[in-house]
């Protein structure tokens, strides 16, 4: 269906209260059935109530179980749109019920507006499946149905009160693979759609056990969505060239073990937490360049994994950034591991992800062994289930400990010729800095000394900072450590970010900007400014900082100790509990060292970017389309910077619009996913044990990020450490794992947070005025 496609206006229906919009739909739909209803004004119910109880009675439902539903003046207005915000009252049985029933809905009303109305329906029972549809992706103005339900609560507010347990489907308007689940919803809205001359639809709905379909209500959808609205060919045909593309991939591939591949926004080094789902096109070449075309390879064979090298890690579907999983998998499978076993464990690795895909961002916890730890032997029992033989676990298990023990060795161990590696980027960053180079020659070292001196020893550090946190873990699963041990040991490391913390409140203010000012939320998002840029919005006007303590001195215990020297012993690690600890904590530390002091590289690199754009008459918001590629072009040849640059800005945004109006599933396992799909649920990171309260702040929405509030970011990028110094009370992350920069962070400074939130839990809280995050329990509740 086209998006301008609408009925004559002689037939067109238009849009008004929720009470006689339904009214005038009543009897009139072939997909679905609009309950009945009695509807009143304020003022009429106040001139003669028996009147209204008289109509109620006098319908042959009256007598029934009832709902008494608001219908304010202004409620769906698309401008100023109240929605959820007055009281209805459902299971209300007899007179004096419906009369206190009406009463608390017109309570709910301003007093001001005496024209406001209510009505009474049956109240629907042994409801199935219900929940709210809209017409288009209320985000990104994508042409899209998107179904947010409820299958197991059997109650009809869970969606639109913002309560955990609701799904989400998406199915482009064009798709021929939707599912049949979904199939009566879909046609209603398409119905709804021609009949009201508009997509622009948010519908609500419920199915009762017999698979009626009841439409609840239908409203105006507003949104903040890009004006912009493309052709129906231009998304379906960036649709079509992902979905083949994804065909020819899933195929087998001479130089890679696994039968099929899948596709992820998370796995490995998760784009989607690093430079988001839908990051410019400057941003994903940047980090492609510096990370996830080669780098992380050419890290992963030296520390002993397969070859894969030539492989690029993220692929870029429409300007979306996905992980080939079966490369990524393939990546951790030592190279001394027999082949035929090698095979079937990554075809076992991609089998789990696509049989749980809400483990996404948490494959190298629960799904791939990556590492030797002293728990390894009891989490592989779970390959005995999957053709694997004692002697195929065995042969995993030692491959893995040789491979151990040579990254992480007291003496000789990869990870500490990646520390000393990046002792030399500062000063060749400074070199070419002062250079007599033209700007983009600099531009060309510095990335190029950013990937020798800093992300290639930064992946081998943060390979090693993941066999910490696997090692931490397993004393918890062998119950060596409790959780307050391991949250203990979190805050008793120093990394580069606590000590940020705690310059803000020491320092003069021009001296800590001179230490962290290159920092950005978005390391790789030229459009973000830097802390130096925009002090002021960052930490205040003031720049007082809530006071951060050093870190806290962790000693295990001597039963502990004894514990962890007889567990390393027994599995032929080469530690004892002190080396350990220090290998542990050092790790942790150094990868967040490395992290800040590459960022410090890219940040430059982005200011040569922007100053490059300038000379040629090209804002900050215009550069962000130009790729690194198009700007290394004018390094090796001769050609004219300024038309190059002008056909790069015009390109880039004429693709990045399409990519706005795409969605596509966190994990994408055959073709026909990306036309329609079930967003997977996520199992969130709930950082400490602690529980906080408090109003929500969306940093993307507002500025102003309050003491004791709840601070949502999108991802744990390390550029939003600002907000850690405000006093806050938790944060939560929509995209992110256990293991992310954001997750240490909060373990350091003992504050709640929850990491990893996924799409719909993190919608709801955004939707929230008052939140409780109860990690110890791992829930979030919405106070209001």
């Amino acid at each position: 269906m086209d998006s301008n496609l609408q009925r004559p206006d002689s037939t067109r229906q238009s849009l008004g209260s929720k009470s006689d919009t339904l009214k005038a739909l009543e009897g009139r739909l072939e997909h679905a059935l609009v309950l009945p209803q009695v509807s009143c004004s304020v003022s009429e119910w106040r001139r003669d109530p028996e009147a209204v109880i008289r109509s109620v009675r006098e319908q042959s439902w009256g007598r029934s179980l009832l709902i008494v539903r608001s219908s304010a003046a202004g409620e769906d207005d698309i401008a100023v749109s109240s929605a959820g915000r007055f009281t209805s009252v459902p299971d209300v049985t007899g007179e004096g019920a419906l009369r206190e029933a009406i009463t608390r809905v017109i309570a709910s009303y301003p007093p001001s507006d005496a024209e406001h109305q209510f009505f009474i329906q049956p109240c629907l029972k042994d409801v199935t499946f219900a929940g709210v549809a809209f017409g288009r992706d209320p985000n990104s103005g994508g042409r899209y149905i998107v179904i947010d339900f409820d299958k197991q609560s059997r109650q009809l507010d869970t969606v639109t009160a913002g309560r955990q347990g609701s799904r989400t489907y998406v199915e482009f308007w064009e798709s021929s693979h939707g599912d049949d689940e979904f199939a009566p919803i879909v046609r209603l809205v398409r119905e709804l759609s021609v009949l009201f001359g508009t997509e622009w639809l948010d519908v609500e709905f419920a199915l009762d056990g017999e698979g009626t379909l009841y439409l609840l209500q239908v409203r105006a959808l507003p949104s903040r969505a890009p004006t912009n609205d493309l052709s129906t060919s231009a998304s379906e045909g960036a649709l079509k060239r992902i979905a083949h593309y994804i065909d020819v991939s899933t195929r087998r591939h001479p130089h890679l073990i696994g039968s099929r591949t899948v596709f992820g926004i998370m796995p490995d080094w998760n784009p989607a937490e690093i430079i988001g789902i839908r990051p410019k096109p400057l941003a994903l070449s940047l980090y492609r360049e510096l990370v996830t075309d080669n780098i992380w390879a050419y890290q992963r064979y030296k520390y002993g994994y397969r070859d894969v090298r030539s492989f690029p890690l993220v692929v870029d579907f429409e300007g979306l950034p996905y992980v080939d999983v079966r490369v990524s998998f393939n990546s951790f499978v030592p190279r001394d591991m027999k082949p035929s076993i090698a095979e079937r464990l990554v075809d076992y690795y991609v089998d789990k992800l696509v049989d749980a895909p809400g483990l996404h961002d948490k494959v190298e916890f629960d799904i791939v062994f990556s590492c030797y730890t002293p728990d390894l032997p009891i989490r592989m029992q779970v390959l005995e289930n999957h053709g694997f033989t004692p002697i195929d676990i065995g042969h995993v298990a030692e491959v893995l400990r040789r491979l151990t023990n040579r990254i992480i060795g007291r003496r000789d161990g990869l990870w500490q010729e990646d520390v000393e590696r990046t002792r030399t980027l500062e000063q060749r960053r400074q070199t070419v800095l002062t250079s007599q180079l033209s700007d983009s020659d600099k531009l060309f070292w510095l990335l190029e000394d950013c990937k020798r001196f800093g992300t290639l020893p930064f992946a081998g550090l943060a390979r090693c900072a993941f066999i910490a946190t696997q090692f931490l873990q397993s004393l918890l699963t062998l119950e060596v450590f409790d959780r307050e041990d391991y949250a203990a040991f979190m805050a008793s490391l120093d990394t580069v970010s606590a000590r940020m913390g705690r310059d803000l409140a020491t320092l003069p203010f021009e001296e800590f900007l001179n230490r962290y000012g290159h920092l950005r939320p978005g390391t790789y998002d030229i459009t973000c400014k830097r802390y130096d840029e925009a002090a002021e919005h960052y930490f205040g006007r003031e720049q007082s900082a809530t006071p951060v303590d050093g870190p806290r001195e962790f000693q295990p215990s001597g039963r502990q100790q004894r514990e962890i020297d007889a567990l390393l012993h027994e599995h032929a690690i080469d530690y004892d509990t002190e080396s350990l600890l220090q290998f542990i904590r050092t790790s942790i530390e150094a990868r967040e060292d490395v992290k800040f002091s590459f960022t410090r590289s890219v940040s430059d690199a982005l200011d040569l970017v922007a100053r490059i754009g300038r000379e040629h008459n090209h804002d900050v918001e215009a550069m962000s389309f130009v790729t690194i590629g198009a700007l290394r072009e004018s390094v090796a040849k001769t050609t004219d910077l300024s038309h190059g640059l002008q056909k790069a800005v015009a390109d880039g945004k004429e693709r990045w619009a399409t990519t706005q109006q795409l969605i596509l599933p966190p994990v994408i396992v055959q073709p026909k996913d990306v036309y329609a799909f079930q967003v997977p649920t996520s199992q969130p990171n709930f950082i400490t044990l602690l529980t906080a309260t408090g109003p929500v702040v969306d940093v993307e929405q507002s500025a102003e990020v309050i003491d004791g509030s709840i601070v949502l970011i999108r991802s744990a990028d390390p550029g939003w450490d600002w907000i850690l110094t405000r006093g806050i009370s938790a944060f939560i992350t929509q995209y992110g794992g256990a293991n992310s920069h954001m997750a240490v962070r909060a373990h350091q400074l003992g504050l709640p947070a929850v990491i990893g939130a996924g799409e719909s839990l993190f919608e709801r809280c955004r939707r929230a005025q008052r939140l409780l995050v109860d990690c110890r329990n791992h829930q979030i509740t919405v106070l209001s």
